[in-house]
């Protein structure tokens, strides 16, 4: 099992949850996140005035999957949130040692 994480444009969360609904996946948690990347921010204005903004709105989703998926699931949510600008987000991909459905008390690949 992998745990998939991707960071990406909230603007991109529809296409994204579209696109991973049409493979079959539908188990996902998503949070509200901000931060910055390498670009560090940008200058913003403001009646005449400059600040930093140096945190961006952004959207974390999560997802565990089987390993045969795991590729699949990637590229799909890499190619939804890709804009092909500067802020696109990451995507970073964990080996998962074991899942449990507490409802059931099924484990591993059957709890997902």
């Amino acid at each position: 099992m992998k745990k998939i994480e991707a960071i990406f444009r909230p603007e991109r969360l529809d296409l994204v949850k579209k696109q991973l609904e049409a493979i079959g996946i539908r188990g996902m948690t998503l949070t509200q996140v901000m931060g910055c990347g390498q670009q560090k921010g940008e200058v913003g204005h403001y009646r005449g005035c400059e600040y930093p903004i140096t945190l961006r709105a952004k959207v974390k989703l999560e997802l565990v999957v089987s390993d045969g998926e795991a590729e699949r699931v990637l590229n799909c949510i890499a190619e939804a949130a890709r804009t092909g600008h500067v802020g696109d987000g990451k995507i970073f991909v964990f080996p998962m040692e074991d899942a449990l459905r507490i409802r059931t008390g099924e484990r591993g690949p059957e709890a997902l």
